[in-house]
Parts: C-alpha cells; sequence; structure tokens
C-alpha cells in the first residue's frame, strides 16, 4: 500500500490545492473531497495517495496529493468522471492548484 512521502529524492508530483470556503461549508467539502478521493481518485492510475487539511477557523481546505508523475496527474484531470467531482467542489469553494516538487525536508 503506498502512503505519502515527503522527500526530495522520490521525483513524484505533489498537488497541493488550498480551497477557500465560508465556514458552515467546510465540513461539506472535506467529505465531498474524502468522496471523491475513495470513489474516484483512488482507483487512478498512478495515485499514490490524498490528504485533506481543514483550517481550524472553518475556512480553508487543503488537499495534499501525490501523483507518480505530471502525466499521471494530467490524464486524471482529462477524466470526465474527475472533472465531475472538482466541479463539484469549486461550485461551494475556490480552488488554488499548483503541482510543486518537494525541494527540501527538515526534521527534529
Amino acid at each position: 500500500m503506498a502512503t505519502s512521502t515527503i522527500d526530495p529524492d522520490a521525483g513524484i508530483a505533489t498537488l497541493i490545492n488550498v480551497f477557500t470556503v465560508e465556514p458552515r461549508r467546510q465540513q461539506e467539502l472535506v467529505r465531498l473531497l474524502s468522496e471523491a478521493t475513495e470513489a474516484v481518485m483512488r482507483g487512478r492510475d498512478g495515485f499514490i495517495s490524498a490528504n485533506i487539511h481543514a483550517s481550524r477557523d472553518g475556512r480553508t481546505v487543503i488537499n495534499y496529493a501525490q501523483w507518480r508523475d505530471e502525466d499521471a496527474f494530467r490524464a486524471m484531470l482529462a477524466d470526465p468522471v474527475a472533472q465531475e467531482h472538482m466541479n463539484s467542489a469549486r461550485a461551494i469553494a475556490t480552488a488554488d492548484p499548483k503541482l510543486y516538487e518537494v525541494v527540501a525536508t527538515h526534521h527534529a
């Protein structure tokens, strides 16, 4: 089973999608993202992991997702079923998705 890896040498594509949402709808967005991950994203080729974070003030949800490479991520974006779920999330929140690469990690 693949798990999240934060390693500059892993060579994977990391999506960090920051959603801004009304606090009254934060849990709805969390549920929607979790359900879409389980029902759709997990089955896509190249999917590694997704971690959904909810801010304590209720205004932000962050999806930290990892894909084998950028091609796998782009293939998911082109999938109509995945697009349907992404559109549902954008209907209740604004999104700012970007691909990142891990360039450094620091530990105690």
